[in-house]
C-alpha cells in the first residue's frame, strides 16, 4: 500500500510541525499533504520541511488558486523543485465559494477558472536557473468536469471526505494512468461514542457546506443524514474508526477501488502535533 498523510497544524508550533513530518519520514510514510486554508502560508511552509527531511515527499494539499497568481506558483513550484527535487508535490484546487470571499476574491465557476490558472502557468517562464525535472502536479477535484480537467491537464486527482465508491467512480473518470490520492479521516479508537464524538467535532465544518451534501447525495445519502452532527453512518463512511485491522481494511478498500494512495488524516494529534499519534504509528512501516 502506498500511505501519505494529510493534516492540518496550524495551531501547534513550528517545531512540532516539523518534528511531525519527521516522525512520518521515520515511520515510512511516502508523503506528507499541507492544507492551506488561513494559516500558514503553503509554499513556504513546504520549504521549511522540504529542508527538515530527506526522503518523504511533501505537496501542497491544496494550495488555493485565488489566492496566489499564477507566476507567484510557477517561481514556487520551480524553486523547490530545483532545491528538493520531484520530492516536492504541488496540489492546486479552487477551496470554496466561503474562502474565497472572505478573502476578498470574487468566485468564479471552477473548472473555468483553473483552466484559466493552468493556462497562465503554462505561459510562464520564471526569470532563474530552472529546475532540470519538475515534481508532480495534482488538481483537488469530485465532480465529473473537475476530475476530467484533472487527469487531461495533470499528474492526478486528489479526493477528500469520500467513500470506497466514490473512488471507484473517480477512478473510472480519471482512466488508468492518471493518479488518484484519496484522503481519509482515521483514528484508532474501538469506543464507538468516543470514536464518533471525535469524528462530528472533525467534520463540522464539512457538513455545513452544499458541494459536499451534493457529493454525497449521489453516494446514497440524504438531508437526513447531514443533520445534528451528523448520522451515525455518514460519520462511520466520513471517518474510518476501531483497531489496526478495521484501519486497515478501510485502506485496502480505496487501494482495491483504484487508489494509487491513500492519504491518512489522524485525529488523534494534541500539542505536539502528530509526533506520538496512535493511530500513525499503527499504520506507518518504520
Amino acid at each position: 500500500m502506498s500511505l501519505g498523510v494529510i493534516s492540518l497544524l496550524d495551531h501547534v508550533s513550528g517545531d512540532a510541525l516539523v518534528r511531525s513530518v519527521q516522525t512520518m519520514e521515520t515511520l515510512g510514510y511516502e508523503c506528507f499533504w499541507l492544507p492551506e486554508v488561513l494559516g500558514r502560508e503553503v509554499m513556504s511552509t513546504c520549504g521549511v520541511l522540504l529542508a527538515s527531511t530527506n526522503t518523504i515527499s511533501i505537496g501542497s494539499g491544496i494550495a488555493n488558486v485565488y489566492v496566489r497568481d499564477a507566476h507567484a506558483t510557477v517561481a514556487a513550484r520551480q524553486s523547490l523543485c530545483e532545491l528538493y527535487g520531484q520530492r516536492f508535490v504541488l496540489g492546486l484546487g479552487v477551496s470554496n465559494v466561503g474562502i474565497a470571499e472572505m478573502r476578498g476574491y470574487a468566485w468564479r465557476a471552477p473548472v473555468a477558472k483553473l483552466n484559466e490558472y493552468l493556462d497562465e502557468m503554462a505561459a510562464r517562464a520564471p526569470d532563474m536557473h530552472a529546475a532540470t525535472t519538475l515534481g508532480p502536479l495534482h488538481i483537488a477535484g469530485h465532480g465529473p468536469k473537475l476530475q476530467k480537467l484533472a487527469a487531461t491537464r495533470s499528474d492526478g486527482v486528489m479526493t477528500y471526505l469520500m467513500s470506497k465508491e466514490h473512488t471507484a467512480l473517480s477512478r473510472e473518470r480519471i482512466g488508468s494512468e492518471a493518479e488518484l490520492s484519496v484522503s481519509q479521516m482515521m483514528v484508532l479508537e474501538q469506543d464507538a461514542g468516543r470514536a464518533r464524538a471525535l469524528a462530528r467535532k472533525a467534520v463540522a465544518y464539512y457538513l455545513s457546506l452544499d458541494y459536499y451534501h451534493r457529493e454525497w447525495k449521489a453516494l446514497g445519502f440524504s438531508d437526513k443524514d447531514f443533520v445534528d452532527g451528523g448520522s451515525d453512518a455518514l460519520i462511520d463512511m466520513l471517518v474510518a474508526w476501531g483497531d489496526e485491522k478495521a484501519l486497515s481494511d478501510r485502506i485496502a478498500e480505496h487501494m482495491n477501488a483504484g487508489a494509487t494512495r491513500v492519504l491518512i488524516m489522524p485525529l488523534d494529534m494534541n500539542d505536539e502535533g502528530l509526533v506520538n499519534s496512535p493511530t500513525l504509528r499503527a499504520l506507518g512501516a518504520g
